[in-house]
């Protein structure tokens, strides 16, 4: 009975094993690795902004913003410096992708919600 209890509980927790193995995105030996400097020259040549730059699950992982100001995560392979994942922060809170079009760059609709797309007339009382 207790072996049978013994097995069970090894293949429940076996799934969870695999789970905590896919956390480790690079597994380049440290004697590989790319200087630090030239991690940083990959994110400049990106025009990247960065503002922490530290090692997280064998990558370096970068902190900081792109080109166009977004917030930016971005895991690199310490050996051949290729992106391994790259997530923009603002995705999270939003739930979607960057704004298409920034306010004040497109007029307003035609649909008399809006009037002839002027600014809207303010009067205090």
């Amino acid at each position: 009975m207790n072996k049978t209890l013994t097995a069970i509980a090894l293949i429940a927790l076996l799934p969870a094993g695999a789970v905590l193995a896919d956390d480790d995105d690079c597994s380049v030996p440290r004697n590989q690795w790319q200087p630090r400097d030239t991690a940083l020259q990959v994110a400049q040549d990106n025009g990247w902004i960065v503002r922490d730059f530290e090692i997280d699950d064998g990558c370096y992982e970068i902190e900081g913003r792109d080109s166009n100001g977004r917030e930016i995560e971005v895991k690199l392979d310490p050996a051949t410096l290729q992106i391994v994942e790259m997530d923009y922060e603002d995705d999270d809170e939003r739930g979607g992708a960057n704004n298409p079009a920034p306010a004040g760059t497109v007029a307003p609709p035609q649909n008399g919600l809006f009037g002839n797309g002027a600014l809207p007339q303010v009067q205090v009382n």
